[in-house]
């Protein structure tokens, strides 16, 4: 089985909030703190090792960005996927969701073959969720979102745990598919040292728009197919204010009193 992964470099959310600074509706890389694999890809690195683990196969992780995110497929490698394959230069630069699922779906059709496309349910930095459904539109996929569990199964088709609210549904679908992977997928596990040193070995190719036939049009910044108004930090005000009473009593219902003033109750 031939598995495609799709993988992010974002900045890390875990980072120190001190650290996250806003200028010109955009976000400022910290300085001090690098860069990191999108952790909903991270799971989708997972998924798609499993599913190798248990039917084999190979997986290719595959990424869009700058020169600096070969680092987030490399991660990948780590982790034990076979091959990377990177797609940068300065037409893709500035390329949204919609334009980043274009990018990515003419690069897998530039693949040798591809049976299954693992993508995590969304990046950790804008929150859009629409790579992975984009890119089944693109190919015109199967598509199963939000999975918890992808089993291989021998008749060219995969069985895959969706969460729902409630619980989860079953589905078997017939490869190619897409699948997004859901954060019950569970921990990603660590790279081990060989891994580490197989994924700095390891020559990863970086192809072009041109390599991969992309119209000019539908990428870049001056593609966009949504446009951010406005980012911002949150501003949170705190206030403190002691309720007295000279009875337990009376400082319950002058906390009634002012929870009812306020709204809450």
């Amino acid at each position: 089985m031939n598995i495609v992964v799709c993988v992010k470099q974002v900045i890390d959310p875990e980072m120190p909030t001190e650290k996250f600074k806003v200028k010109d509706n955009q976000v400022l890389p910290p300085e001090g703190v690098p860069p990191v694999l999108n952790p909903y890809d991270a799971q989708a690195v997972e998924a798609a090792l499993r599913v190798k683990e248990s039917h084999g196969g190979t997986i290719t992780a595959i990424t869009v960005g700058p020169p600096e995110s070969k680092e987030a497929v490399r991660r990948a490698l780590a982790m034990g996927a076979d091959e990377g394959v990177m797609l940068s230069d300065e037409a893709v630069l500035g390329s949204d969701s919609l334009a980043t699922a274009y990018l990515l779906a003419q690069a897998i059709q530039k693949l040798d073959a591809f049976d299954l496309i693992v993508c995590g349910r969304e990046a950790a930095d804008s929150s859009m969720g629409i790579v992975g459904p984009v890119i089944a539109e693109r190919l015109n996929l199967p598509l199963i979102t939000l999975a918890k569990n992808i089993e291989a199964l021998d008749n060219n088709m995969v069985k895959v745990e969706r969460v729902i609210p409630d619980g989860h549904q079953v589905f078997e679908v017939s490869l190619p598919a897409v699948v997004t992977v859901s954060n019950e997928v569970g921990l990603p596990r660590l790279p081990t040292g060989m891994g580490i040193v197989t994924a700095v070995r390891k020559e990863i190719p970086v192809w072009t728009n041109q390599d991969i036939n992309a119209d000019p049009s539908l990428i870049g910044a001056n593609a966009e197919g949504s446009e951010l108004l406005s980012l911002s930090i949150p501003q949170r005000e705190r206030e403190c204010e002691i309720i007295g009473g000279e009875t337990p009593e009376e400082a319950a219902g002058n906390l009634a009193t002012k929870l009812r003033a306020a709204g809450v109750i």
